[in-house]
């Protein structure tokens, strides 16, 4: 490890999640106004203490596949009269109960920004630039003055916008081509940035790297927007069911490899374009995702915030979620937004009963732990690890790890997962140019059952300890034993010039 081996700084928002309306992670989820913990806005109290420890910097909002088809309209104004309607893309009944202003104000409690999606599956232009000045527009004008009647003085301000979502999906309400939504994205990002220039706007990148169309759907959206706007989207969910955990265990190597081919394709483009202006990354959909598949295909149809994607996270999922996290650590130059999907119930590290308390899923300390401390900029390490022969991936490194500084305290921590799942890794850091550093604690998540949960009854089986052995030697080097298969994040301070 060295101070002058620099990624890039590492963006708050890395660290956002993300709400959709989709089974209870809304209805249930974070809003429940009949739960003893809920405020005077029906928002759960024990959810928003959570979300608040996960420091959770921006939420994307409304969607998803649901944002295809949603009218915006609906969800705004007194609620007595708004109308319940047919949600497509997930088959639904949405209530329209919350809707933009009340997330906003449920984002304010939790202390999160809001990541903005619009319509472009079933509306357009119009819907799309209307929504920017109902939110972001102070007063005077028909939308923002609606805003003001509602209750909502103040606009909301939101800064960043997605621009559809997985529009090249036949799952999708509105499913284009990648020519058709170049032009449809780029004509609404003209509109939206009119009516506030200072907002930044995400095109939809391919739904996942297997599409067929991947690389060149990036490729063809970004000749017609890659002048309005900021980010490209990237999402992808791995799952173990065939549970062969060394394949599992590898998944990040091809989130790796995704990253690496979408930031290929902006340079291209920029190239081509002979800009001087640097897309980035919003890698606004990823987690593991593949346990209640089945259990949602049996949901009967048209029911009001049914339990569907509600994932029972396992350990062996946390350490993926951890290699998934360090993956997007080592992007941090390029990955300046992402979200975990989702935050609550669904895909989500906090789980409730309704009306019953809620809790921390296995993915949940990762995740809290990265937000907590993996903070200021991310180094580059030079690692030597063994490996593991896959079938899928080749030589597999035993050790996955990377290293963030914070500049500001000179603290520094390192993130690292041990693949082995027999051996106990013995880790020896060479710490270089960080004279006098000391250790100040080595956490470790470990588990002898890969398959262990957390749930309402036993909402701590799955929880680090403090007991890690990292120490820095006299010589200088930093060593450690990293459990099999274990989750550590060892923090170390420079030493006091008092």
């Amino acid at each position: 490890m060295d101070p002058d081996f620099r990624i890039g700084e590492v963006a708050p928002r890395l660290y956002g999640s993300f709400i959709e309306h989709i089974g209870r992670a809304v209805y249930g989820g974070i809003y429940e106004p009949e739960h003893p913990t809920a405020d005077d806005l029906g928002f759960r109290g024990d959810v928003l203490e959570l979300v608040r420890e996960l420091r959770v910097p921006i939420v994307r909002y409304p969607g998803g596949n649901f944002v295809s088809g949603y009218d915006w309209e609906d969800g705004v104004g007194p609620k007595e009269e708004r109308p319940r309607r047919l949600d497509l893309a997930w088959r639904t009944v949405e209530t329209n109960r919350v809707g933009t202003d009340e997330f906003a104000a449920w984002a304010r409690r939790a202390g999160a920004d809001v990541m903005m999606a619009v319509n472009l599956g079933t509306r357009g232009v119009d819907a799309a630039r209307n929504l920017v000045e109902y939110c972001n527009h102070p007063s005077g004008s028909r939308y923002s003055d609606l805003r003001r009647a509602h209750g909502v003085e103040r606009p909301h301000g939101f800064k960043v916008w997605c621009l559809g979502n997985e529009m090249d999906g036949p799952w999708q309400i509105g499913q284009k081509t990648a020519e058709e939504y170049g032009r449809l994205a780029s004509e609404a990002a003209k509109a939206m940035k009119w009516v506030d220039p200072s907002i930044e706007l995400v095109a939809c990148g391919s739904s996942n790297s297997s599409m067929p169309t991947f690389t060149e759907w990036e490729r063809t959206v970004l000749e017609h927007t890659y002048d309005h706007v900021e980010y490209v989207s990237l999402h992808t969910y791995y799952r173990n069911p065939e549970d062969d955990l060394a394949t599992f265990l590898a998944r990040s190597l091809d989130m790796d490899e995704f990253i690496k081919a979408v930031i290929s394709t902006c340079d291209f483009v920029r190239a081509k374009k002979r800009s001087k202006k640097t897309i980035n990354l919003a890698f606004d959909e990823w987690n593991v995702w593949y346990h209640s598949l089945a259990a949602d295909r049996e949901l009967q149809p048209w029911s009001v915030a049914p339990p569907q994607g509600e994932d029972v996270y396992t350990f062996e999922d946390a350490l993926v979620v951890g290699c998934m996290l360090i993956t997007l650590l080592k992007h941090a130059d390029r990955i300046k937004i992402a979200c975990l999907a989702q935050l609550v119930n669904v895909i989500a590290p906090i789980m409730t009963q309704t009306g019953g308390p809620a809790w921390r899923q296995t993915i949940f300390w990762p995740f809290l732990h990265a937000s907590a401390y993996g903070r200021g900029t991310a180094l580059n390490l030079v690692v030597e690890s063994p490996r593991y022969d896959n079938y899928e991936f080749g030589e597999v490194p035993l050790l996955e790890t990377v290293a963030t500084l914070n500049d500001e305290d000179g603290s520094l921590t390192l993130f690292a997962v041990n693949r082995d799942q027999e051996l106990p890794l013995s880790l020896e850091g060479d710490l270089r140019s960080f004279v006098g550093y000391e250790v100040v604690e080595h956490l470790v998540l470990e588990h002898e059952n890969p398959k262990a949960t957390n749930t309402a009854e036993h909402p701590n089986s799955v929880a680090p300890h403090r007991g890690g052995d990292a120490a820095v030697l006299m010589s200088g080097e930093l060593t450690a034993l990293l459990p099999k298969l274990s989750w550590n994040v060892i923090r170390l301070s420079r030493p006091s010039t008092g």
